[in-house]
């Protein structure tokens, strides 16, 4: 027995049948927003599926300090990682990236023929990264399992994204092997594939959930937040923290410069941001008496729902939050190598659920007005909930999803299909 089949061994069929199984695939070459979007829609599917078994496919080298409900586990892959010039490399292994991409489509493929998917739900890329997905995609299709593309809010600028699925083969994989797509968001807000050359065949099976809410996930007995987290303070979030230096130092100098502004702060770095940025900004906000910091919490949403006011990026996750907890929200969005924040905040903010400052400079080496973040801070105490301005269903999207996966599995499983077929050919 391999070691694949020993880890699988839990989610073998009972003699009788068995239960619904789903694998997920977290596009995740960046960040986190790709894994705690999973993570929410598969703790959701557990609440609809007690007796389901979940499989998440992730190269998050973080993945393991999140908490999943039961029922739910992981494969990790070996990561990948986007440098700053837009290329890759691999996390760790000191090997090729297409070694890399070779070892994690072997895993993915046996993941998948081991577990034998009724439901696959995939992240984002329809191909996988580096079409890593594909030969997973043509198994489970074999065996009849539904597979479905997730997709955010927003992607990319149209400009940007029309080419890069067309050089992916994205479309030609959507017809393929796809049943469904889900969007997690509202087509009032954005439609992130419109300006796609897709048929209407496609255009008829994308269905828009609305926005994922969060809830609280259980507290960590052992978590230990700072003094000021008792009195009302601003959480700074970097996401990941790989690329969110440029928005603590605008943030940090705001402090440097006003030490009266309404909260105090808590910064929260990422667990991708350089050990050596990290410790620039930690001497830094030693000399600060109303700052703090946290290098990464799993459990961010704690924080985030007893924050008064919050500062980040605007990832789609962070939006999430920012209209689950209902806070008020500064946001300064990064224009590169995507477009998809800057989108989506200039949508955000037009509806009055959100504000961000004119022209946020996030390259890296640009100068920033202390005195122009300070005034942002300023403002937040009387800036207005984003309860008031929400659209209708707009955090419905864990519901609908709910739902949505109801009505699956109902329909024949993959084990069925596929022995049927077996019948057939006997």
């Amino acid at each position: 027995m391999s070691w694949f089949e020993r880890s699988f061994a839990a989610v073998a069929p009972d003699e009788g049948g068995r239960e619904l199984r789903i694998l997920m695939y977290s596009h995740d070459t960046y960040g986190l927003g790709h894994l705690r979007r999973s993570r929410a829609i598969a703790n959701t599917l557990m609440s609809a599926h007690p007796r389901a078994s979940i499989v998440i496919v992730s190269g998050s080298p973080v993945i393991g300090s999140f908490d999943f409900a039961h029922g739910v586990d992981y494969v990790r892959v070996p990561g990948v990682v986007k440098l700053p010039d837009g290329t890759y490399n691999t996390h760790n292994l000191n090997m090729s990236l297409d070694q890399a991409v070779d070892m994690r489509k072997g895993i993915i493929l046996e993941s998948c023929r081991i577990l034998e998917p009724d439901i696959v739900i995939v992240d984002k890329e329809p191909t996988g990264f580096r079409g890593e997905l594909l030969p997973a995609l043509a198994l489970s299709r074999a065996r009849g399992a539904r597979i479905i593309l997730g997709v955010r809010d927003v992607l990319d600028a149209p400009e940007a994204l029309v080419p890069e699925w067309s050089r992916k083969g994205a479309a030609t994989a959507l017809a393929d092997y796809y049943d469904d797509i889900w969007v997690y968001g509202l087509r009032e807000f954005y439609a992130p594939l419109d300006a796609l050359p897709l048929p209407a065949s496609l255009r008829q099976r994308i269905v828009y959930t609305g926005y994922l809410r969060r809830e609280l996930p259980p507290r960590q007995p052992l978590t230990r937040y700072p003094r000021l987290t008792r009195r009302p303070f601003l959480l700074v979030t970097a996401g990941g923290g790989g690329d969110g230096h440029e928005m603590i130092d605008w943030v940090l100098s705001a402090y440097e410069r006003d030490r009266n502004l309404p909260y105090a702060a808590l910064v929260v770095f990422g667990p991708f941001m350089p050990r050596e940025r990290r410790a620039l900004f930690l001497e830094r906000i030693a000399r600060l008496p109303d700052v703090e910091a946290l290098t990464f919490d799993s459990g961010l949403e704690h924080l985030m729902n007893d924050a008064a006011a919050v500062i980040s990026m605007g990832g789609y996750n962070t939006f999430c939050e920012i209209l689950s907890f209902d806070k008020r929200a500064l946001i300064l969005p990064r224009s590169s190598p995507r477009m998809e924040q800057m989108i989506r905040t200039e949508r955000a903010s037009s509806l009055g659920l959100l504000r961000y400052i004119e022209a946020a400079n996030l390259d890296a080496g640009a100068s920033h007005d202390a005195e122009a973040m300070a005034a942002a801070i300023r403002a937040l105490p009387d800036q207005p909930l984003p309860s008031t301005c929400l659209l209708p269903d707009m955090l419905g999207g864990l519901d609908r999803i709910a739902t949505l996966s109801n009505e699956l599995a109902v329909s024949p499983t993959a084990e069925s299909t596929r022995r049927s077929a077996e019948g057939s050919a006997e």
